[in-house]
């Protein structure tokens, strides 16, 4: 695959190696793409500064994307088991071109459908957009 230019801040480029984000994280391949080194998808990778975390199964396959939430008053109703409160984890997955939210209470098992939650998506490249929207208006900390 080889070194790909990236845009440093100063507008050159600069050879992305991932060594800078290996010395800054401990890991020994790079961590900005979501890819190894040999150009295989990593599992699951960490975005940096968004608060998600985004799987790499690749275009044929379900992606998904996924950040910590607090429900506002009154939670997050699902078609499982009615309304959920507190602190969740929200999921929001790409398959089959649907895209379905799900949520769980934080660190459980179990993941249930947002209620209203599915909609047909015709490309994974919106699956950010979609993302980003449920989390504004399911994440209210403040109430």
């Amino acid at each position: 695959m080889g070194e790909q230019a990236v845009a440093g801040a100063d507008g050159g480029s600069t050879p992305d190696s991932g060594t800078a984000d290996a010395a800054a994280t401990g890991s020994s391949g790079p961590t900005t793409a979501g890819m190894t080194a040999d150009g295989a998808a990593a599992s699951e990778v960490e975005v940096p500064g968004a608060g998600m975390t985004a799987d790499a199964a690749g275009p044929a396959g379900p992606q998904s994307r996924t950040t910590d939430i607090v429900a506002g008053p009154g939670g997050v109703m699902t078609d499982e088991v009615g309304v959920v409160t507190g602190e969740l984890t929200l999921r929001t997955e790409f398959a089959d071109g649907q895209v379905t939210l799900h949520v769980q209470y934080k660190d459980a098992d179990e993941w249930y459908v947002v209620s209203g939650g599915k909609a047909p998506l015709e490309a994974a490249s919106g699956l950010d957009a979609v993302h980003s929207i449920a989390v504004g208006l399911l994440d209210r900390p403040e109430g």
